[in-house]
C-alpha cells in the first residue's frame, strides 16, 4: 500500500482560518530567524512539529506533571506519519478500514492529544488545557472509549505494542473473509510508536516473536530509541542490539539516525510499506526533550514538567513565540488538513463500496453488517448443546469444546486459541487449520505465550468484528493479568478459557493448582467471572460470555463432574442470572449451601445427608457473582431470602470475598491454603472438600 495520494504538509483551502489561540505564519516564521536562534525559515510540516512540542510542553507544565521529553523528541516522525502516511477519518473515527495509531508508550499522551487536535478529531483546545485533570478527554496515559481517536488504551509498558499484534491478526482475518474481486473492504496498516521501556517488557518480546512467526506485513513500528529512562541512560540496564534482536524474530528492520531527518524518515516509511511479507521495526534515534538547552538527553525531562525557566529556553531556542500558551499557527492546522480530507473521502469511499458490495454479495455482507452492529445471528441459542444426566460425568473443560464448536459455524466471529495447552484447554476449531503466515485463519497456536496471547485478544477484540478467546490454566492467570485488565478498562470482548480450575486437578502439585486466583479475577472491575457446576452450566456460560458487553472468565475443571438433574432444563437462565436454585426444601429454608462449579454436587449430596436429618435445606448454584449482583433485588431475594442467615458458602478456592453472599452470620468452607501433588480423589478427601465436610460445618453452622 503506497503513501496517501496526496501533497505533503501544503495548505488546504477546509484548512480553518481563524480559530483559538491562532497566530500567523509570519509571527512563527519571524520568532525562527537566526537572531532568534531558530532556522531561518518554517515549512508548515516543521511549524507543525513544533506545534506538537509546545503543546506538549505546555500541557505538562499546566498540569504540573506528565512527560514532556518524549513528545519533544518523536514529534518529527509523527508529524510525518500522520500528515504522508497514516489514512485517518477525524468525523468518522470508527471507519473500519483507517490506519491504526498505537502510542504504545502511553506516558507520552499529550503527543497524541496534540496529533488529534490538529488532525480534526472532536478534542479541543479546552481539553487540551485540561490534561490530567478530572473528567476530561486527555487523561495522563490514553484511553480507549474516552478520546476520540485513541484506539487503545496504553500506559503499561509493552501493552500497546502487543495489542496492536492483533490489531495486524484481524486485518488478515478481515481481508480473507470478506475481500472480494473488485471489492477490497479491508487494508490497512497498523502503525506503532514505541519506546526503550516497551521493548525492555517481556510481553512486547512475546508478542514480537509471534508477529514475526506469522508474518504480519502490515504491521509497521517506529522504535523511539531516545536511550533515556526514568532511572537515566539505558546503558543502566539496557545493552542488546535491539534490531538483531528483532532480525532474529523474522522483522524487516531500519535505521534511521536522527529523528529531525525528515527525508531519511521519509526514505524508511517507504520501505517499511515495500515490505509485505514480514513486519518492519524501524529505530529512530531521537533526544528526549529535544530543544531543551538543560534537559535534553537528561532522564529529567522524562516525566516532569520543564519548569517555567526551561520552558522559555526552550521555546527560545527552537524559535517558538513565548505567548500565547497552547499556540497553534494556521500552517499547523493546514498541515494536518490534507490528510484528514484524503481520509474523509477515502472512508465515504468505503462506504459507496460497501454500498456495492452488498449488491454484489449479499450473503459476505450481511454477516459483516451484522458484526459491524455488533450483533449475534438469529438462532444461535439454538446450538448450544444439551448434555443429559444418563450420559455419564464430564469435565467442564471437554463441555466447553463440544460448546465451542457447536458454535463455531454460527458465530464466525469467534476466533481464537491456547497458548500451547490446546488439547488440555479444549479450544481447537475443529477444521480450521491453523493461522500460519499466509494463511490466516480463525484458530491460533498462540505458544508459551499467555501475556502475548491475551494482548492480542484485546487487538482483535478493538476491531469490533471479533469475538476472541483464550485458554490457559486459570494458574498462569499470573502471566497474563496486565493484559486481561486493560480488556476490562476497555470494556473489550474477549473470553478466557481458564482450566484446571482447582487443586483437584491432582498430580502438578501446588505449582499449577490455584487458590488465590478466583478472588483476584472477582476483584477486576468489568469483568464477568463464571464457574460451572457442570456441562449444562458450562453451554450456558459460553451463552453468558457471548452477551457480555465486556470480557469474560470461563473458570473450567480438569476432572470429570456428573451432569446434574436441575441442570438440564434450567442452567441457561439461571447461569445468566448468576445464581439459582438447584435443590429445595418445602418452605423457608434454615439453611442454604451456595456453590460454585465442581462443589456444587458435593453440597447436593451433602444436603440430601441433612434433609434425611431433618433439616430444611436450600442448594444454591452461583457460577456468576457479577452476573448475580447485576440481578434486581428482588431476584437476589428470591435467590437468598433476607430472612435466611444461615448460608454455608462452598468452593475449592481462597474464601476472601465470600461473606459478601454469606452475610455475618455465615461461614465459609474453602481452602486458605496451597494444595499438594496427589490423585484427585486423594485430595478430596484430605483437603476437605467433600460431602462429609459439608455436612459438619453446616451441621456447626446450624447448632450455633
Amino acid at each position: 500500500m503506497a503513501p496517501l495520494d496526496r501533497p505533503l504538509a501544503t495548505p488546504s483551502s477546509a484548512a480553518p482560518t481563524t480559530h483559538e489561540n491562532h497566530a500567523s505564519m509570519s509571527q512563527v516564521e519571524a520568532a525562527g530567524t537566526p537572531e532568534a536562534g531558530g532556522p531561518p525559515q518554517r515549512q508548515p510540516l516543521d511549524v507543525a512539529t513544533d506545534t506538537l512540542r509546545f503543546l506538549a510542553v505546555d500541557m505538562v507544565e499546566r498540569a504540573n506533571s506528565g512527560h514532556p521529553g518524549a513528545p519533544m523528541g518523536q514529534a518529527a516522525m509523527a508529524a510525518l506519519l500522520w500528515t504522508k502516511y497514516l489514512r485517518f477519518a477525524p468525523a468518522d473515527p470508527q471507519w473500519p478500514n483507517r490506519d491504526r495509531f498505537v502510542l504504545s508508550c502511553g506516558h507520552a499522551s499529550a503527543l497524541i492529544y496534540g496529533l488529534l487536535h490538529l488532525a480534526g478529531y472532536d478534542l479541543s483546545l479546552d481539553e487540551i488545557r485540561n490534561f490530567r485533570q478530572y473528567g476530561s478527554l486527555t487523561p495522563g496515559h490514553p484511553e480507549h472509549g474516552l478520546t476520540p481517536g485513541v484506539e487503545v488504551t496504553t500506559g503499561p509498558l509493552g501493552q500497546g505494542i502487543s495489542a496492536a499484534v492483533g490489531m495486524a491478526i484481524a486485518e488478515q482475518l478481515l481481508a480473507a473473509r470478506f475481500n472480494r474481486p473488485g471489492h477490497v473492504l479491508f487494508n490497512h496498516r497498523t502503525w506503532v510508536l514505541a519506546s526503550d521501556g516497551d521493548l525492555m517488557e517481556g510481553v512486547a518480546s512475546e508478542a514480537c516473536s509471534m508477529a514475526g512467526h506469522l508474518g504480519l506485513g502490515k504491521l509497521n513500528v517506529l522504535y523511539d530509541a531516545n536511550r533515556i529512562t526514568i532511572d537515566g541512560p539505558t546503558d543502566l540496564s539496557f545493552s542488546e542490539d535491539v534490531l538483531g534482536r528483532y532480525r532474529a524474530y523474522g522483522w524487516h528492520t531500519l535505521s534511521v539516525e536522527d529523528g529531525n531527518d525528515i527525508e531519511a524518515l521519509d526514505a524508511a516509511f517507504e520501505a517499511a510499506l515495500a515490505e509485505t511479507g514480514r513486519p518492519s521495526l524501524i529505530q529512530v534515534r531521537t533526544h528526549i526533550g529535544y530543544g531543551s538547552p538543560n534537559k535534553q538527553d537528561s532522564a529529567s525531562s522524562h516525566g516532569a514538567p520543564l519548569g517555567a525557566d526551561e520552558v522559555v529556553a526552550t521555546k527560545e531556542a527552537l524559535g517558538w513565540p513565548l505567548e500565547p500558551e497552547f499556540l497553534v499557527p494556521e500552517a499547523a492546522r493546514a498541515a494536518f488538513a490534507p490528510a484528514a480530507d484524503f481520509g474523509s473521502e477515502a472512508a465515504a469511499e468505503w462506504q459507496r463500496l460497501l454500498e456495492s458490495y452488498r449488491r454484489e454479495y449479499p450473503e459476505a455482507a450481511a454477516e459483516l453488517d451484522r458484526r459491524l452492529a455488533v450483533g449475534l445471528p438469529e438462532g444461535w441459542r439454538d446450538a448450544l448443546p444439551r448434555f443429559e444426566p444418563d450420559a455419564g460425568p464430564i469435565a467442564t473443560r471437554s463441555a466447553s469444546g463440544v460448546t465451542l464448536n457447536a458454535l463455531k459455524d454460527l458465530v464466525p466471529e469467534l476466533a481464537g486459541g491456547s497458548a500451547d495447552l490446546t488439547g488440555s484447554n479444549n479450544t481447537l476449531l475443529e477444521g480450521e487449520g491453523d493461522y500460519a503466515a499466509g494463511a490466516p485463519t480463525r484458530h491460533f497456536r498462540f505458544g508459551v505465550r499467555e501475556h502475548a496471547m491475551a494482548a492480542a485478544m484485546n487487538g482483535l477484540a478493538l476491531s469490533g468484528l471479533f469475538r476472541p478467546y483464550g485458554g490457559t490454566f486459570l494458574c498462569f492467570l499470573d502471566y497474563l493479568k496486565p493484559s486481561l485488565r486493560l480488556a476490562a478498562l476497555m470494556e473489550l470482548r474477549a473470553i478466557y478459557v481458564f482450566t484446571h480450575d482447582s487443586v483437584f486437578l491432582g498430580e502438578d502439585g501446588p505449582t499449577h493448582q490455584p487458590i488465590e486466583h478466583l478472588a483476584h479475577l472477582r476483584a477486576v472491575p468489568g469483568l464477568v467471572v463464571v464457574r460451572p457446576a457442570d456441562a449444562n452450566e458450562t453451554a450456558a456460560a459460553w451463552a453468558l460470555a457471548l452477551e457480555t458487553p465486556g470480557p469474560c472468565a470461563l473458570v473450567l475443571t480438569r476432572q470429570k463432574l456428573p451432569v446434574l438433574e436441575a441442570t438440564a432444563d434450567g442452567a441457561l437462565e439461571g447461569v445468566s442470572r448468576g445464581a439459582y436454585v438447584v435443590s429445595d426444601c418445602a418452605g423457608e429454608p434454615d439453611l442454604i449451601l451456595i456453590a460454585t462449579g465442581s462443589e456444587v454436587a458435593p453440597a447436593l449430596d451433602a444436603a440430601s445427608e441433612l434433609t434425611a436429618e431433618g433439616h430444611a435445606v436450600r442448594v444454591v448454584s452461583m457460577p456468576s457473582w457479577e452476573a448475580f449482583a447485576a440481578q434486581p433485588q428482588e431476584v437476589r431475594d428470591q435467590v437468598l431470602p433476607p430472612g435466611v442467615r444461615r448460608r454455608l458458602a462452598v468452593e475449592a478456592a481462597a474464601t476472601l470475598g465470600w461473606e459478601r453472599w454469606t452475610g455475618s452470620d455465615g461461614d465459609v468452607l474453602g481452602l486458605d491454603r496451597f494444595g499438594a501433588s496427589a490423585p484427585y480423589g486423594d485430595l478430596v478427601e484430605n483437603l476437605g472438600i467433600n460431602a462429609a465436610a459439608i455436612a459438619d460445618r453446616a451441621r456447626q453452622l446450624l447448632a450455633g
